[in-house]
């Protein structure tokens, strides 16, 4: 069984952040990652300082290649649960039946991105189907967009849109909106296509147009979409673990970390990055404090609770 200072689940920008400082702070570190990153159909993020216009692929591998360089391994596979080990830590479990030791461990699983289920529209997803305007709304400006409706926050995100656009369409599928919600909408020059969308029409590698039970088409340059986020934050549960410090990241289990999308799903990438960061400097604060713990000689006082402990075995 490998053992470490640090196991950090997840190799997304928190993880791999969390990763970075900690090998340069000159820790044992392991990166259990499945390689199936949350923006992988997106061509480009944005947003990020000196990396805008990258595809999320090439900082991933830019940060693995730095992690790497430190001495930290990297990992493909999954994490299947987390067990505390007592004094020494905790033990990793991948998901092809290795055992890794670990004396702290940092959860930045990320998340997944549940969409309605229209046909057609997952194909599109991160294309010509998007979800952030701060991550999109630039490259499709001054363009026929549309938002997909279905309950209040998406009239909040048309409003939102219309930022990007005058010309914007809103698709209420299927939700009845109140009238102080379609005067806001008809004050911004938003349209409202009642109906519900049945199909995502497309002709080539774009969409072609919205389909409607009404029989309607239109096509939009782009459709907003806001998505049912689902924290990946499994591991976290299962050991009782919730963020205890928001502004580190540490839990309420000792030895526990967790940043990014996670815990927090409304983080952008540079902001799961910095999270990654945070958690990462309080995490080795509390490695430097048990460090000092173990290097210290053991009092008279210590020694006779020792002694004691031992004398009850017997």
């Amino acid at each position: 069984m490998n053992g470490y200072d640090v196991a950090v689940v997840g190799g997304g920008a928190a993880g791999l952040s969390a990763a970075l400082v900690l090998t340069r702070a000159r820790r044992r570190v392991v990166v259990i990652d499945a390689g199936s990153p949350r923006n992988a159909p997106a061509a480009h993020l944005q947003g990020f300082l000196s990396r805008d216009g990258m595809p999320p692929a090439d900082l991933l591998a830019a940060g693995r290649a730095e992690v790497k360089g430190y001495g930290g391994h990297l990992i493909a596979g999954t994490v299947r649960a987390v067990d505390p080990d007592g004094p020494a830590g905790f033990r990793v479990r991948t998901g092809d039946g290795g055992v890794l030791a670990a004396r702290r461990v940092v959860v930045a699983t990320g998340l997944r991105d549940e969409i309605p289920g229209i046909p057609g529209l997952a194909g599109r997803w991160g294309r010509d189907v998007l979800h952030c305007p701060y991550c999109h709304g630039y490259e499709v400006r001054d363009r026929p967009l549309g938002v997909l409706g279905g309950s209040p926050e998406t009239v909040a995100h048309a409003l939102l849109i219309r930022q990007w656009s005058d010309d914007v369409t809103f698709f209420s599928h299927g939700y009845e909106s109140t009238p102080d919600e379609r005067q806001r909408l008809a004050a911004r020059g938003i349209r409202v296509v009642d109906g519900l969308v049945t199909r995502i029409i497309t002709a080539g590698d774009r969409m072609a147009g919205i389909e409607l039970d009404r029989a309607s088409v239109v096509a939009p340059h782009a459709l907003f979409v806001r998505p049912r986020l689902v924290p990946a934050d499994g591991l976290l549960t299962a050991l009782g673990a919730v963020v205890a410090d928001q502004r580190t990241g540490r839990t309420s289990v000792p030895g526990v970390w967790a940043a990014g999308n996670a815990v927090d799903p409304r983080a952008q990438v540079i902001t799961a990055a910095g999270q990654g960061s945070a958690a990462a400097i309080d995490l080795n604060a509390d490695l430097v404090d048990a460090d000092v713990r173990d290097a210290l000689p053991f009092s008279a006082a210590q020694e006779r609770r020792v002694a004691a402990i031992l004398a009850s075995r017997e």
